[in-house]
């Protein structure tokens, strides 16, 4: 389980990143702005993807090592 929290965390935290670095310099890459239903919201959700990321890593380094 922790190794899957891990995973998922770390997808998260190269989504938001690609979505923050697509906010700034117009660089096309990642999944948030490919979703139509988040138009004009791509920064609250990459940074919502970011904040998800770090909660993933701190619920899987609470876990035990298995």
């Amino acid at each position: 389980m922790k190794h899957l929290l891990e995973l998922i965390g770390f997808l998260a935290l190269v989504q938001g990143v690609a979505g923050l670095v697509n906010e700034f310099t117009d660089w096309h890459w990642g999944l948030v702005q490919k979703l139509g239903f988040l138009d004009g919201h791509e920064l609250y959700a990459s940074i919502a993807l970011v904040v998800l990321a770090i909660a993933l890593f701190a619920a899987a380094e609470s876990r035990k090592s298995g």
